[in-house]
């Protein structure tokens, strides 16, 4: 099972990374666990310093910008 997280203040460009994530989870039929994280020093505890971040097994894929499902699914096949 694939722990994925998004990291940002909960605005709308962190809402649509989470959307994508589900998507994307759907489409390549794996079993994931969706978690948003929006304490700002858990965030920083990432290195993360633009949002929205998207996080694979507590790993930083992407910062700054938002993936489209298909760009989230490469990362998790």
């Amino acid at each position: 099972m694939k722990l994925i997280q998004i990291l940002g203040p909960g605005c709308v460009r962190c809402e649509k990374l989470k959307q994508n994530a589900e998507e994307a989870v759907k489409r390549a039929k794996i079993e994931a666990v969706i978690e948003k994280i929006t304490d700002i020093n858990t965030i920083l505890s990432f290195g993360v310093m633009m949002t929205p971040a998207l996080a694979i097994d507590g790993e930083v894929k992407v910062a700054g910008r938002i993936l489209s499902p298909e760009e989230i699914q490469k990362l998790l096949t």
